[in-house]
């Protein structure tokens, strides 16, 4: 959701919408997958909260992808790779 948005940033209502357009499954009404959703994004390090500007009505602050974690996500995988010791 978030790369493929313009400015690669979204809101977390935004992210929800996304999910239910684009998979058909998450459109039953069930919260479970929000959860796991605003889990993930609080607690990966590839992901930060961008706050709105003050010229930017609404709520919540933005997600966007790290720019450190951005080659994670290269041809489609969206898989995190396991660190080499």
């Amino acid at each position: 959701s978030i790369h493929s948005a313009p400015g690669r940033r979204r809101t977390l209502s935004q992210i929800y919408q996304f999910v239910c357009e684009n998979f058909p499954f998450y459109r039953r009404g069930r919260a479970g997958w929000q959860n796991s959703i605003r889990h993930n994004l609080s607690l990966n390090d590839c992901f930060r909260r961008v706050p709105r500007d003050q010229g930017d009505p609404g709520k919540g602050s933005y997600w966007t992808l790290d720019p450190n974690c951005e080659k994670m996500f290269d041809n489609g995988n969206f898989r995190r790779r396991r660190r080499r010791r």
